[in-house]
């Protein structure tokens, strides 16, 4: 049983941006917390170009679509306004929030991971993708290969586009920054490898090195836990479950330890 204030009065950083970062704030104030909201990495769509123009065109010459994330989702029916789903391929998921959003849209997911990093995904993904199967792959410039790569390894004709370009946006390096500077972070939280990435960029620029020393380190998933330790960072919570809920839980117990 958690403690109703199992946070209290811990100043906990919040990496999402505007749109996002409602529902992890409450989380953190509902057990106490101080949210310190610093959207560390942003979305935008990429210009409209003849690869998206084409790709919209031929929907229906696709076994699958992939959708990674809520954004992918988001984004790329920002792109498609063709209401009409008939002709629209399977889709498989990654994530609760992306299953989520789907719905919103008026469309079901037909595969669903046990458990929502990627590697989980291709594994159970992969038995029931016949080989010559075209799957399409909306992504962000900075998204991995290695589902398609997987999946074309394993015989699957797959097409990537990339949808949405991610980025820090200029107004939190600066509060970031004098945030650091002043220790007004106790526990730092990472949804994603970008997140660090745009937070160490700060942290080096501005030689902040020996302000986050104080600090209980938090992440989701194996990926970005691995890119805290290659910078040299300790990881003091990293749940099983790959959520922000899981996450907040996991500090807490580790706090009360």
């Amino acid at each position: 049983m958690l403690k109703p204030l199992g946070l209290k009065d811990k100043k906990v950083l919040v990496p999402r941006g505007t749109g996002q970062a409602k529902s992890f704030s409450q989380l953190v104030e509902k057990y106490g917390g101080i949210s310190i909201e610093i959207p560390l990495i942003a979305f935008r769509p990429i210009d409209f170009n003849p690869q998206l123009q084409t790709a919209m065109n031929k929907i229906d010459t696709y076994d699958w679509i992939v959708f990674t994330s809520n954004v992918t989702v988001e984004t790329f029916f920002s792109f498609y306004k063709n209401k009409d789903h008939t002709s629209f391929p399977k889709i498989a998921v990654i994530g609760t929030k992306t299953e989520e959003v789907l719905q919103e849209k008026g469309l079901k997911a037909d595969f669903v991971p046990s458990g929502y990093v990627t590697e989980v995904f291709v594994n159970e993904f992969l038995p029931i993708v016949p080989s010559g199967s075209k799957v399409l792959i909306p992504k962000g410039n900075l998204a991995r290969e290695y589902i398609s790569t997987s999946l074309s390894n394993h015989g699957v004709l797959v097409d990537e586009i990339i949808i949405y370009e991610t980025y820090m946006p200029e107004e939190s390096t600066e509060k970031l920054a004098k945030t650091l500077s002043k220790d007004e972070i106790d526990i730092l939280m990472f949804t994603s490898p970008s997140t660090v990435n745009h937070f160490m960029r700060v942290v080096e620029e501005y030689k902040l090195e020996s302000h986050i020393e104080r600090c209980v380190i938090c992440c989701i998933g194996p990926v970005t836990k691995k890119k805290l330790l290659a910078f040299g960072l300790p990881v003091h919570v990293s749940p099983e479950e790959y959520t922000v809920k899981e996450m907040i839980n996991s500090t807490i117990q580790f706090l009360e330890k």
